[in-house]
């Protein structure tokens, strides 16, 4: 990518939302090469989908030479982003930061590792800093920096202050720390642009400025739109119905038929946010809108390109595989994996486990599975050919279950009409 149209690319893709001293970051951009940083504080095991366009934008400024350094914040995650949290943030055990900062330093080193670019990261963590700041010369040259005024008028502390949950010092100070951040990462490693969410907007605002009363320098700072769920709500670390980036916690099958079934109204921009593909060609699919079988196949490919970034090939291969096995190729059961069921048994469809010893018929088996209201509702449905036992229709209503059912000796899919599933997983034990 061309240095001099980064931020130009960046914006017509949607990814910039908000920035500050556009002019002057570009003009060192077109000069040279840029340091750059993003942080995450490890408050859970696993980023999420809404970390992914942070991750996408660092990739843009990697591939075009720039230097990104990731900061881990283990210093600030022991106090907690009051920003936009509407409960107070409950203190995090040293040791479970500890185990968060490995699993998600991993998850980054995959997306943005050497691996996939010759140009490499530098990740660090902000406690190996902080842990030798005096407090006294911190509140000395850092606080007088920091106006009460200015920081109670910020739209998220008025909204904490007007609440009855208030807020206290402890997450009144997390602007200083990030503020600090970036002071300390521009001192040290010529970092002259913090990106983060939009929620991280006053707090990026608040390093800029400290960075120009401190060093009279003018750095630079945009955010990203947060990727919000269909009930208006954000992507967290602690809500429901989070996409993880960690196959332990969200499926590459599941992750991948998440952007599948998609509303229509988000393909494109999503690929924009969420792919490399070349804005040209995006433009063209959009203007097209090509569909197969009354499926846009941006869909495909937005699922496609997304899957493999973060799942690799094999976590793509799996989640095509299971999808065509159980919406299109239905003959191809047999080419599922074990790990495909694993897959389906963590959260790819509802499942029950039925010990293996256990003499069941199929309209016992439909109740169970919440397939069948009863067993009378049971016995129509068998009888009217609607049932699928490995995707070979049944319709014995007491039929026994044999060893020639169980794949892989564990595991039996049963479907109700054309989308309506249950793993039996026969539990050996």
């Amino acid at each position: 990518m061309n240095n001099i149209n980064i931020i130009q690319e960046l914006k017509a893709r949607g990814i910039i939302k908000h920035i500050i001293n556009s002019d002057i970051l570009q003009n060192k951009i077109n000069r040279s090469f840029i340091s750059l940083y993003c942080g995450f504080d490890p408050t859970s095991d696993s980023l999420h989908l809404g970390h992914l366009v942070l991750l996408v934008c660092l990739k843009y400024f990697q591939l075009a030479g720039h230097k990104i350094i990731i900061v881990i914040g283990e210093a600030t995650s022991l106090i907690g982003d009051p920003s936009f949290e509407f409960r107070k943030r409950k203190l995090k055990n040293l040791e479970k930061i500890k185990f968060y900062i490995k699993k998600i330093k991993l998850q980054i080193s995959k997306l943005l590792g050497s691996n996939y670019c010759s140009n490499s990261i530098i990740i660090l963590n902000n406690l190996s800093w902080f842990r030798k700041i005096n407090l006294i010369n911190f509140l000395k040259f850092i606080g007088k920096h920091f106006s009460i005024k200015n920081m109670i008028n910020k739209y998220f502390i008025k909204l904490r202050l007007n609440s009855n949950l208030g807020i206290t010092f402890t997450e009144f100070s997390y602007t200083l720390l990030q503020g600090y951040d970036f002071l300390y990462l521009n001192k040290y490693y010529n970092v002259i642009l913090q990106i983060g969410g939009s929620d991280q907007w006053n707090n990026i605002i608040a390093g800029i400025n400290l960075i120009k009363s401190t060093y009279n320098k003018l750095v630079a700072g945009f955010t990203l739109p947060l990727i919000l769920k269909s009930d208006g709500t954000k992507y967290s670390k602690t809500g429901y119905g989070t996409i993880w980036l960690d196959p332990k916690k969200t499926s590459p099958y599941k992750f991948y038929q998440f952007l599948i079934n998609i509303n229509d109204t988000y393909i494109y921009r999503y690929l924009k946010l969420f792919t490399l593909i070349n804005l040209k060609t995006i433009l063209f699919l959009e203007k097209r809108n090509i569909k197969i079988n009354n499926v846009p196949i941006a869909k495909y490919i937005l699922a496609e390109h997304t899957t493999l970034m973060v799942h690799g090939i094999s976590g793509l291969k799996s989640a095509q595989r299971i999808t065509n096995s159980l919406f299109k190729q239905k003959d191809k059961i047999n080419l599922l994996t074990v790990k495909d069921f694993k897959q389906l048994s963590q959260d790819g469809i509802p499942s029950i486990k039925i010990s293996n010893d256990k003499k069941i018929n199929l309209q016992q088996i439909l109740v169970l599975a919440n397939l069948a209201k009863s067993y009378k509702d049971a016995n129509i449905i068998i009888k009217l050919n609607s049932i699928k036992i490995n995707n070979v229709k049944n319709n014995i209503p007491n039929y026994i279950f044999t060893e020639k059912d169980k794949l892989y000796n564990n595991y039996t899919l049963i479907c109700r009409g054309r989308k309506s599933f249950c793993l039996i997983i026969w539990d050996n034990k």
